[in-house]
C-alpha cells in the first residue's frame, strides 16, 4: 500500500468542492489556464493553487505552452485513487500471501496453522 502521505494528498485533492469542479471540466478534455479561471470564476492565482494540489496528487498533468499552462486528467492518477479506496476500504481476511482460500466464514486448504479467522 502507498504511505500515507501519499494517500491523504489524492484525497485532499478530491476533497474540495472547487478541485471536483475542475476535475468535471477536464473530463472533455485538455483546458488552457485561461478557459479554467473563465469557467470557474476564480483569479488566476486561486486556479494554480488548486492545480498544484490536483498535479502532486497525480490527478491532472499540465503542459507550458508560452505563458499558458494546459491542463487535462491524468488516466493512471485516476485509476490509482480507486485503487487507493479499494484498498483502504477492503476488509483484511488475514490470508493473503499464505495459499489459504478463505469463503467467509469458513477457510480450506490453511497452510499456516491459523492465519485465517
Amino acid at each position: 500500500m502507498a504511505s500515507y502521505e501519499s494517500s491523504a494528498r489524492v484525497f485532499k485533492a478530491l476533497a474540495d468542492p472547487k478541485r471536483l469542479q475542475i476535475l468535471t471540466l477536464l473530463k472533455s478534455g485538455e483546458k488552457c489556464t485561461c478557459v479554467l479561471t473563465r469557467e470557474m470564476g476564480l483569479p488566476q492565482s486561486s486556479l494554480s493553487y488548486h492545480m498544484k494540489i490536483l498535479c502532486e496528487a497525480g490527478l491532472v498533468t499540465g503542459r507550458e505552452d508560452g505563458k499558458w499552462t494546459h491542463y487535462r486528467l491524468q488516466p493512471a492518477g485516476g485509476q490509482r485513487a480507486l485503487a487507493l479506496l479499494q484498498d483502504i476500504l477492503t476488509e483484511d481476511t488475514g490470508c493473503e500471501g499464505t495459499g489459504c482460500e478463505n469463503t467467509g466464514n469458513e477457510t480450506t486448504g490453511c497452510k499456516t496453522g491459523g492465519c485465517c479467522r
